[in-house]
């Protein structure tokens, strides 16, 4: 079978790759396993340099996911799964309202209608957000079935593709689940648009001698989840059944709700014997307003009764960065 990842060639889509391809197998389209023979990565850019995992079965092709021909034209196998990762990031998508709708919105419903074109029930799992509740009447603990009013263009967008995946689902077009991710934490390599992308930098910098500068308070709060259990979950959502989702899709992953503060002395316990750079409030009114907007919690159920991953404990996503990344 044919597995295509949007967003390919970012930081989770690149570990999502080499995990699928030391998998070897998924579930088809037929609800048989299948061996995965061909791997394509499609991002806006393709990397100067092809990973060091990816061996003869991964093609990488750059274009514009918002082109639907593009899009048709990655989808060409009716034994295929889909994983749906590209999109503008929260920051990104307060700046630029059209840009967040044409990648996010155009760019989900090309990839939605592509497999809507193939015989038979293609699997395809969408990288959504916890980023679609909000407002004033949110709870202090949201789970899979809180109403959804997000405060962001890009919570907007996610809400709307989940609702999406549903239906595509309901009409029998395709096999949809829609993975509803925390803050993902650490991402290697440079600071991106994303309002959260400190968290990261929170943990990177320090362990690179490096001053990292935060735009919130340290009792801001957010659900975080490390790189392997975002990826592992991923690959658990696409491989359940259908009837254990039911008619809403949309599955929160498993997370680690904690402060800055907990993030700094998580830090602190796992490199206590390294010379870690300098943290510095920074404090940026932008920033804040959209972390503030976001859940301060969530629950995961129905992620725990699929069997979806979730790291033992905070300290231990770390310990999984530095032994991957330093």
């Amino acid at each position: 079978m044919k597995v295509v990842i949007t967003g390919g060639t970012g930081f989770i889509g690149q570990r999502l790759g080499e995990a699928l391809l030391q998998r070897g197998s998924l579930t088809a389209p037929d609800g048989g396993e299948a061996s995965i023979d061909e791997l394509l990565l499609f991002d806006m850019v393709a990397p100067s340099l092809r990973p060091a995992w990816a061996d003869e079965r991964v093609e990488i092709r750059a274009g514009d996911i918002s082109d639907a021909s593009q899009v048709s034209a990655l989808i060409d196998r009716d034994d295929i799964s889909v994983f749906h990762l590209a999109s503008v990031v929260s920051g990104g998508g307060e700046k630029d309202f059209d840009l967040a709708l044409r990648v996010n919105l155009t760019g989900g419903l090309n990839v939605f209608e592509a497999c809507r074109a193939r015989s038979g029930l293609p699997r395809v799992v969408f990288a959504s957000s916890i980023a679609v509740f909000g407002g004033a009447g949110m709870a202090p603990v949201v789970g899979d079935h809180a109403k959804q009013t997000p405060q962001t263009t890009y919570g907007a967008t996610k809400a709307i593709c989940e609702l999406l995946v549903n239906d595509y689902t309901r009409k029998g077009f395709f096999d949809g689940r829609s993975a509803r991710l925390p803050t993902v934490i650490v991402r290697p390599g440079k600071p991106n648009a994303a309002a959260s992308s400190f968290v990261s930098g929170l943990f990177r910098e320090p362990l690179n001698g490096e001053t990292c500068r935060i735009p919130v308070s340290e009792d801001t709060v957010m659900p975080v989840l490390g790189y392997r259990s975002i990826v592992g979950g991923f690959i658990a959502l696409h491989e359940a059944e259908g009837a254990a989702l039911g008619d809403d899709r949309a599955v929160s992953l498993p997370s680690f709700t904690v402060t800055v503060r907990d993030m700094i002395d998580a830090l602190h316990r796992v490199a206590k014997d390294r010379n870690l750079g300098e943290i510095v409030f920074e404090p940026d009114p932008f920033i804040q307003a959209i972390c503030e907007g976001w859940p301060k919690d969530a629950s995961y159920e129905r992620a725990t009764r699929l069997g979806l991953p979730r790291d033992a404990s905070l300290e231990a996503i770390v310990e999984n960065y530095i032994e991957d990344y330093l």
